[in-house]
């Protein structure tokens, strides 16, 4: 199970981008990658053709590419450096009946994520 999900501030800690920072856009279970916005860009050719709303023009694309999970880091909302992610347990009241339920703890910082 993977500790970093979509819509969460990461940091990279290794490769080209390193020290970048940038939201998740997807996230890849099956291969553990991820899709940060802005970072690890690439260029891709695009042939010009038909989609569903009309013609699409051809050339060159910037588009994010997967990254490795490993290589990024959650951010601390109190720090805003990279921390690792923790769990910690609660009993949430909810229509009457008792749930417990996981909660993401920053382990720099001890707030929840």
């Amino acid at each position: 199970m993977a500790k970093i999900k979509k819509g969460d501030l990461v940091v990279v800690i290794s490769g080209r981008d390193k020290g970048l920072q940038g939201r998740v856009l997807e996230v890849l279970v099956e291969s553990q990658r991820v899709v940060v916005e802005g970072v690890q860009r690439v260029q891709k050719h695009v042939k010009a053709g038909q989609t569903a709303r009309g013609t699409r023009t051809g050339g060159i694309e910037t588009v994010e590419a997967p990254i490795h999970i490993s290589n990024v880091m959650l951010v601390d909302p109190e720090t805003k450096k990279g921390t690792r992610v923790g769990y910690r347990t609660e009993q949430v009241e909810r229509d009457g009946r008792t749930r417990t339920v996981r909660v993401r703890v920053a382990k720099r910082s001890g707030k929840d994520i």
